[in-house]
């Protein structure tokens, strides 16, 4: 929260890495009990809904691997930053639906949507279109499929969010995940400059904090002074890409019966 100054209400942030999560500050407390989230508090004490996924990345870097292996069987050698590259970029030209494509990222059991153990799938119908950029576009959505399920719960008990910051090693291919994530919650997502650093670096903005606590609010700090003039790139969401990862994730959440099959039967 303190690496991507998102501890005012109607802020959040989405890490995205071995594992995903979404921290949502709110306004006012939720209705219920949700089994799919999580509730925990800024530093300062605000309340907030925490959506965390056991599987993130790994499954898409493994499928960046085998790409990179391939260029490297073809004599075109490339290191793994420019194989990432080139491999969401590929994504940006795939359907928005992802050409009917279907792919799930479970390495490990998902509780969120009541899986004890994962198997990595790719599926599809016969008249899906089995293109690279759909292939890619469905591997990407996949990471923020079992997220998105928890998030809209959130949206279901009319939580707003006015900017959602994203960080993690997804987010540096500039514009492309950050894209399709805006397009999954509907909502703004910003990468900042900073966007690499993680825990470790808002433990030590949290520290530098401290010393002048009792004249500024955590908020105030953040906003006034660590990322005052920071270089932050907003994306607003796009219609057609709403549209399709809804659509997809209508046919990811039907399909959870072939992976808990899958889990049974391998």
């Amino acid at each position: 929260m303190v690496a991507t100054s998102a501890v005012a209400p109607r802020t959040g942030n989405v890490s995205a890495g071995t594992s995903i999560f979404a921290m949502v500050v709110l306004e006012r407390p939720l209705e219920g009990i949700h089994t799919e989230l999580d509730v925990v508090t800024t530093p300062a004490g605000a309340a907030v809904a925490m959506v965390h996924c056991n599987n993130g990345a790994s499954e898409l870097g493994a499928w960046a691997g085998v790409f990179g292996r391939f260029a490297d069987a073809l004599g075109a050698s490339a290191d793994a930053d420019a194989v990432y590259e080139v491999l969401f970029r590929e994504a940006l030209g795939g359907d928005p639906d992802a050409g009917g494509l279907l792919a799930y990222n479970f390495l490990s059991g998902e509780p969120l949507v009541g899986l004890d153990e994962g198997r990595p799938l790719v599926i599809r119908t016969p008249d899906s279109s089995l293109t690279l950029a759909n292939f890619m576009r469905a591997q990407l959505y996949s990471v923020f499929g079992a997220l998105s399920l928890g998030m809209r719960v959130l949206r279901a008990q009319g939580v707003q969010l006015d900017r959602m910051m994203a960080h993690g090693g997804l987010f540096r291919t500039a514009g492309v995940a950050q894209r399709f994530l805006a397009g999954a919650l509907d909502a703004p997502v910003a990468v900042a400059r900073t966007a690499a650093e993680g825990g470790a670096w808002g433990i030590a903005v949290l520290a530098s904090y401290l010393a002048v606590a009792e004249s500024t609010d955590l908020d105030g700090y953040l906003r006034g002074t660590v990322f005052a003039g920071a270089e932050i790139d907003t994306v607003d969401p796009d219609a057609g890409d709403v549209a399709g990862f809804s659509t997809f994730l209508t046919r990811y959440e039907t399909g959870l019966p072939v992976e808990r099959t899958a889990a049974d039967a391998l």
